[in-house]
């Protein structure tokens, strides 16, 4: 057989198999550790498997969620922070599943770039590997795509894939949702996973680098502050669920913050009064807010504020789901109440915000 003169291969398009190779034997024993009743963890085939009678269930209801991160995988790029990008990627889909009463079960990621580096790409997928082992979730597969011509060098962005289950007539919000019933807040570990845009921007207003030491955490640098990954809500939420049979509905505070999520797990005729003098502002989003000018609601329906994560429980159970989730590692604090809604207003605020730096 002629050989072409001059033949080109795939590596000289851009594309190294033999790289793709190598982090797939990096990451699978991060993989392999994620194993749990219903999946192995195991890689390399075509498809992921899961037994759900292996898992417990008898009548289950499968919920799925996929997401991102958004643009804070820029901050990452920039900074060469990647450890926690990848329990953020858990994170966004999985606290999603556990709002509606659903234990994920496993999950898929897909990881695009450019130019793949084997060690930086397995210390992303390492973080996926911990966010689903704090989860309690399989890592039962994903795909890797380098795409020279469609990402730079050096840039990536990556999605997320979570499938739970949930017991037929567990699921959450539940019906009885009524006025009176108790709005409990659990606190966020930093900005999570939404309004990373307007965030690039005040610190672009700034001139301050992402290398710098950040003004609101002087311990440490600000690419590092920014980059404080998404909490994992999934055990303790579960467990208030179980435990207490009082929780009635879950809001996951993302893009549209207090504003446009609590209204999501209510029935349409109902709303919140939320005291905001509760919410235990963190103070990144006290310099955000004096450095950016961000107006309060702005911040309201942008960031989560210091709450990442709301529950709607009877109100003679507040101490009792507020003891649980203490126990579970969480700090809850009552927030306010529900209501009925007036003139579609379906979140009322009392009081400020405290941004005082």
């Amino acid at each position: 057989m002629a050989h072409p003169k001059n033949g080109l291969s795939y590596s000289d398009a851009g594309v190294d198999i033999d790289a793709g190779n190598r982090l797939v034997d990096l990451i699978k024993p991060m993989v392999r550790a994620t194993a749990r009743p219903g999946a192995d963890a195991e890689i390399g085939g075509f498809g992921g498997l899961f037994d759900l009678k292996a898992a417990g269930f008898k009548d289950p209801v499968l919920v799925a969620a996929t997401d991102g991160v958004g643009t804070k995988v820029k901050i990452a790029i920039e900074t060469g922070l990647h450890a926690g990008i990848g329990i953020d990627l858990v994170a966004m889909s999985v606290n999603d599943l556990v709002v509606q009463g659903a234990e994920p079960l496993f999950f898929l990621d897909y990881f695009a770039c450019g130019k793949l580096d084997p060690e930086a790409t397995a210390a992303i997928v390492a973080g996926v590997a911990e966010g689903c082992r704090e989860s309690g979730c399989a890592l039962i597969g994903g795909e890797t795509a380098e795409m020279p011509g469609l990402y730079k060098d050096g840039d990536y962005d990556l999605a997320g894939f979570a499938v739970g289950a949930a017991e037929r007539g567990t699921l959450l919000p539940r019906p009885d949702i009524a006025a009176g019933d108790a709005v409990i807040g659990l606190a966020s570990s930093g900005v999570h996973s939404n309004g990373f845009s307007l965030v690039r921007k005040i610190v672009e207003r700034t001139g301050l680098g992402f290398d710098a030491q950040a003004p609101f955490a002087p311990v440490m640098t600000l690419g590092g502050a920014l980059l404080t990954p998404t909490k994992l809500y999934v055990k303790s939420c579960l467990r208030a669920i179980r435990e207490t049979g009082a929780v009635k509905g879950l809001a996951h505070i993302t893009g549209g913050g207090f504003t446009d999520n609590i209204p999501r797990v209510l029935p349409k005729t109902l709303g919140v009064r939320i005291d905001l003098t509760q919410v235990p502002v963190l103070p990144v989003f006290k310099w955000l807010a004096a450095e950016g000018g961000v107006a309060e609601l702005e911040l309201l329906r942008t960031f989560n504020c210091g709450i990442g994560m709301i529950a709607v429980v009877k109100p003679d159970a507040v101490a009792q789901v507020i003891a649980v989730l203490k126990e579970s590692g969480e700090s809850a604090v009552h927030l306010g109440e529900v209501i009925e809604a007036k003139d579609d207003e379906r979140v009322v605020y009392d009081g400020h915000l405290n941004l005082v730096q």
